[in-house]
Formats: structure tokens, sequence, C-alpha cells
């Protein structure tokens, strides 16, 4: 690979980072350790790279480099030796030179992460996941979060590529106005682009577990929330509503529907997109006009807790007079008052499963893989749920 394909930004980085090398030490400079009266010197430590190292422990570049990396060949090395090297890397503190190993591997050991937000919620319990595999597997990771503005979502990868990642992990981020050179997965972005993975939600199930369980609770009136349209998952979420209500001959209302709409979800709102607000006010907006249901399904759990929050203002007891279903499982949803009955998005493993596959995908771009990856929900029952104790309107 030339500097080419890596843009300028990187291939300036390396030549830099080359003619610091034949620079150092400086010519009129002399270093000293502690091995100086045997007539020998060594680099001070931090600007430490492999040819000093190598060249301090006198012992070739290859041999070196297969002791750092840890490379099956090391077996091969007497132990004693091994041990040199390790001491005098950790000693000197010895640093890769990242530009120069990706330009011998063809990899950088880094990936871009693009994401709407970090906040509580949903996204933080899928980075942990994705941090862990990626942590294992010595990975790198730039995130950069492109609060739903489109030129964001189209510039960030660019500048990501210029960077030299390897790949791109996408979440709840549409793949479709992105141009990408490098292996893609997208986690609950249902892009169906050739050569991205989706790992996904089965949303039928999910929605198919909370309906159930509040129909069996006696609840026939049931509010839903809708997402917001920039969520892939909204869309499919809401898809499975009418699909399992027709399954289970529960009618819905249509004046009992609402929707976190695009003002709710904006920043220029005055608080953040994934605070309770998002929630808050659209259950408000609904008991302005009527109180004739005995539960509300909400988007998730975040919303779940801002409608819990109305419904109480509007001195409503919760589950007494209204039971409460969130989405996702938050930390936070088993702690809030009443804890949170809310349909379980293994968001972690996703997160987990993600960053293999993209790993999977780097190493190994030509073989084949799958376009979806379904995992499955669990509904956790709490105590915002309980049975319907009205019919009629409150």
């Amino acid at each position: 690979m030339g500097f080419a394909g890596l843009g300028p930004d990187w291939a300036s980085g390396f030549q830099k980072a080359r003619r610091a090398e034949k620079q150092f030490p400086a010519p009129d400079q002399t270093c000293y350790n502690s091995n100086m009266a045997k007539g020998k010197t060594s680099p001070p430590p931090g600007h430490v790279n492999l040819r000093l190292l190598a060249e301090h422990l006198k012992l070739s570049q290859t041999t070196v480099s297969l002791v750092l990396n840890n490379s099956p060949s090391a077996k091969s090395i007497p132990q004693e030796t091994r041990d040199r090297v390790t001491e005098a890397a950790e000693r000197l503190n010895y640093r890769p030179n990242y530009f120069a190993r990706s330009l011998r591997q063809s990899k950088s050991m880094s990936v871009g992460v693009l994401a709407p937000d970090l906040s509580e919620g949903y996204f933080t319990r899928v980075m942990s996941g994705v941090v862990e595999e990626l942590t294992a597997a010595h990975y790198f990771y730039f995130t950069a979060c492109h609060d739903w503005k489109r030129e964001l979502i189209e510039m960030y990868p660019r500048m990501l590529v210029e960077r030299a990642v390897d790949g791109f992990l996408l979440l709840n981020t549409p793949a479709e106005a992105i141009e990408f050179s490098v292996p893609v997965v997208a986690i609950s972005a249902h892009s169906p682009i050739e050569n991205v993975t989706n790992i996904v939600l089965d949303h039928h199930l999910a929605v198919e577990q909370a309906l159930n369980h509040l129909y069996a609770l006696g609840h026939r009136r049931i509010a839903f929330m809708r997402g917001p349209r920039a969520i892939p998952d909204s869309e499919y979420r809401w898809e499975g509503i009418q699909m399992v209500a027709r399954e289970i001959n529960l009618k819905i209302d249509p004046a009992l529907v609402i929707r976190i709409d695009s003002a709710g979800w904006s920043m220029k709102a005055g608080y953040h997109p994934m605070a309770p607000e998002i929630g808050y006010k659209p259950t408000q907006s609904l008991l302005e006009k009527t109180r004739d249901f005995t539960a509300i399904f909400c988007f998730n759990d975040i919303a779940a807790i801002g409608a819990i929050r109305a419904l109480k203002d509007a001195g409503l007891a919760v589950p007494g007079d209204v039971s409460v279903v969130g989405f996702d499982d938050i930390l936070s949803a088993a702690y809030f008052t009443p804890s949170l009955t809310t349909v379980r998005q293994p968001l972690t493993e996703m997160g987990k499963r993600g960053a293999q596959m993209l790993l999977e995908r780097i190493a190994n771009r030509d073989s084949e893989y799958p376009s979806e990856i379904v995992m499955a929900p669990e509904l956790v029952v709490r105590e915002s749920t309980g049975p319907a104790l009205r019919l009629g309107s409150i």
C-alpha cells in the first residue's frame, strides 16, 4: 500500500517520524546510562523506536520485533535474550512506530466508531461490549459523534479514512450516505448495503413479549410512543407493534399514538436528545387530550422515565392507574422508582458481537460474511406494570 491510499496527513506524519528517527541522537548530544563505565550508550527513555532498541541490545530488529510482538517464532529465541529485550523495552519506555508498522502490515490496528452520541443508556451499554473486544484485540479506536447531522455523517468517515483506520463500526448510524473503502459492521442501523454486516434485534419478538405481558394483565387501551424518524429502529419496532397487535386482536387507537418528534429530539430544544424530556413532553401532551388508557409502551427506557414523571405530575399512579413498559434495560432501569418493566436488548453482547465481526472482516477481507445477525430480546418484569384495574376513562 502506498501513501496515496492512506491520505496526505498520514503520509506526512510518517515522513516526519522517519526524519525524527534519523536525527536522533543529535550530533552534539551524548547519552549516558548506568553502563557508561563500560563505554556503552543508550537513548534516553521516551525516545526509543525499534531500530534504536535493537542497536542498544546489539540484536537484529527482527529478533526484537518477534519478542515484543509475542510472535510464535519468538519461542526459538533463548529465554535470557527475551527477558533482556522486554526489560530494556520497559526501562527505556519503548513505543512502537505505528506509521512504520502499518506500512509493513497494511494495518493501523485502529477502527472508527460512529455514533449519534454517547449518553447514558443505549450507547454506553453497546460501547462497553465494543471496548471490551477491541481492547482484548489490542485495537485502538476513534469515536466520532455526529448528533444526527447528515454533513457530519458524511464527513467523519472521510476524516477517519485519512487517519488510516482499518474498519468502521456504526452504532445506530445508517450506512447509506457513507462511502466506505474498509470493512463495515453496523449495529441497529438496518443498512441493506453490500459488504455491510448488520447486528440487529428481533423486534417482532421484542414487541410480542411486551404486548403479551400487558394483554395478560388485562390492558386493552394501550398508548404507544413511537421513536424519532432519525433512528432506524423506530420504524422496525412500529411495524412489529402493528403486526403483533393484529395477531393478538388488540386495537390500536390512533388517538393514543404519540411520537418523539424532531423538535423534542434536537439539542436546540434546550436539553440533550437522550434526556427524559423526550418522553415527558409527548406524554404530557397526550394527557392534556385524553386519559383513556391503562398502559403505555415507550420507545426506550429514558423516554419511559420521562413518561412516568409526566403521569405522576398529572396525579396518576404507576402502575395503579397506568402501567409503563420501557425498552433497552439501561443500567438505571432497575433502580428507578418504580423499577421499570422493560424489553432488554442484549446491548453489551451486541457491541461485542459487532466488534468481533468487524475484526474478522478486517483479518479476512475475501471471506463471505452474513448481511445480518439477529439478537434475541428478553422481557424483564418489574414494578412499573400491574393489572388493568379500570376499563373506562380516568
